[in-house]
């Protein structure tokens, strides 16, 4: 097999493993299904021009070509369809474009320092690195981003800036005004850059996780505030009632008396004074962690002058409940964020919960603005900027998946709508929870 024919097999496995590496972290505004008919009806024919390209004009006119032909087209495409603000998809594009292009001029400069191997270590470099690399981001990396770029919302742009001018750095350095190898004085220029760019990544990763470590803290103390309230309301509750158990004898008292004597206004007015003690306790569910979350938003929105419709088909059974006040106190305090950007007249907030055999269903619904457009399968970011959504989404994701439950938020017809299912059967059956009568 002549060298030109190993090397147009490495160049197509290259371009076919660069689209691989992409993928494993990218995110599609579209279903795979479509992502993947338009990835190929665009993709393919580029390909295909760039080989044209490599076996016509040469490897090194092409390579000084390659980020106009090849790069610039993907990178307008790929960003048409992304489902990320245009940072967030700029570093990720960056991302696996300069670690191709990495294993690229690697694989080249063995090669070539091999002498007289006549492209198949580069060929045998590359059969092997790409796979390896996959391999590497499916283990260690796709997660913790995938994560990462759910969760910090800052220095993206930062992040995109530097990794772009990486790979222009690399592409300049390699192949202009010619390719590398005829520059041998410059080769130790570009080696060096080889050796800084993952070092340069790894310092970016460790800078966003450590900003992801902050925001999870931050998260963990909020749930803690918010279980501390609940835990301090169900408390004042209980105290309340076993007042009012113990008063009950003396308000008896005291209405025989004024009955006695006559006093119907006296008895009418102390009457009411009763009723409206006891309905700071109205018990709106049967659950006294829920009915804590409940209580406490219902306030809230009373407060703001706006009804908080309840639909809540449960019972007193024994639920997880950590996860369940987490999943309705974030998502009842971004519509309460949500609401006081509306004029009253625009303001509706209803929760509805039911079972669905073994599920929980829970519906959070309530007025937003005409500008916030989120369709099925999207993630607001997890910011107050301008949206008064997002913040606490990924919270109320991960107690979900806790559950075994998935979270899906959309706007529709002018409202912000939170969906949540979680599976409640299995912790009826692992003992964790024993159902009441």
């Amino acid at each position: 097999m002549s060298a030109d024919i190993l090397r147009d097999l490495s160049l197509l496995w290259s371009l076919f493993h660069v689209l691989i590496l992409f993928s494993l972290l990218y995110r599609s505004k579209y279903s795979r299904k479509k992502t993947f008919f338009l990835t190929v009806l665009f993709m393919g024919p580029l390909i295909v021009l760039t080989l044209t390209g490599v076996i016509f004009l040469g490897v090194e006119e092409m390579g000084r070509l390659f980020v106009f032909s090849c790069t610039l087209p993907s990178l307008i495409f790929f960003y048409k369809i992304s489902q990320d603000n245009k940072w967030r998809f700029l570093f990720t594009f960056c991302l696996s474009d300069t670690a191709s292009l990495w294993i690229i001029i690697v694989t080249n400069l063995l090669d070539y320092y091999a002498g007289g191997v006549q492209c198949i270590l580069m060929l045998v470099g590359r059969l092997v690195m790409f796979p390896l690399t996959e391999w590497f981001v499916v283990r260690y990396l796709r997660k913790p981003y995938l994560e990462l770029r759910d969760s910090v919302s800052r220095y993206w742009k930062v992040f995109a800036a530097m990794s772009a001018l990486y790979y222009v750095l690399l592409v300049v350095v390699a192949n202009y005004p010619v390719i590398i190898t005829k520059r041998q004085q410059e080769m130790p220029v570009l080696i060096l850059i080889l050796i800084l760019m993952p070092l340069t990544y790894a310092t970016i990763f460790v800078s966003l996780y450590q900003q992801l470590m902050i925001y999870r803290r931050s998260q963990a103390e909020l749930i803690w505030k918010e279980q501390k309230r609940q835990m301090e309301e169900q408390l004042e509750n209980q105290q309340k009632l076993r007042r009012i158990r113990h008063d009950l004898k003396a308000h008896t008292i005291t209405l025989s008396g004024l009955l006695a004597a006559d006093k119907i206004e006296e008895a009418q007015s102390y009457m009411w004074n009763m009723v409206y003690e006891m309905d700071e306790m109205k018990q709106i569910c049967a659950n006294p962690y829920l009915n804590s979350v409940f209580s406490h938003f219902v306030q809230k929105f009373a407060e703001l002058e706006t009804e908080l419709k309840l639909d809540l088909k449960i019972g007193d059974e024994e639920l997880p409940f950590m996860e369940l006040c987490q999943i309705l106190s974030n998502g009842l305090e971004n519509a309460l964020d949500a609401s006081r950007e509306l004029c009253p007249d625009k303001r509706s907030v209803s929760v509805q919960m039911c079972y669905s055999r073994e599920y929980l269903i829970i519906r959070v619904k309530n007025g937003c603005k005409g500008s916030l457009n989120v369709k099925r399968g999207e993630l607001p970011a997890t910011t107050k900027e301008g949206t008064g959504h997002g913040f606490g989404l990924t919270t109320i994701k991960e107690a979900a998946a806790k559950l075994e439950g998935e979270m899906i938020c959309y706007t529709s017809a002018g409202s912000f709508v939170l969906d949540v299912m979680v599976r409640v059967q299995e912790y009826f059956n692992s003992g964790k929870a024993v159902k009441r009568k």
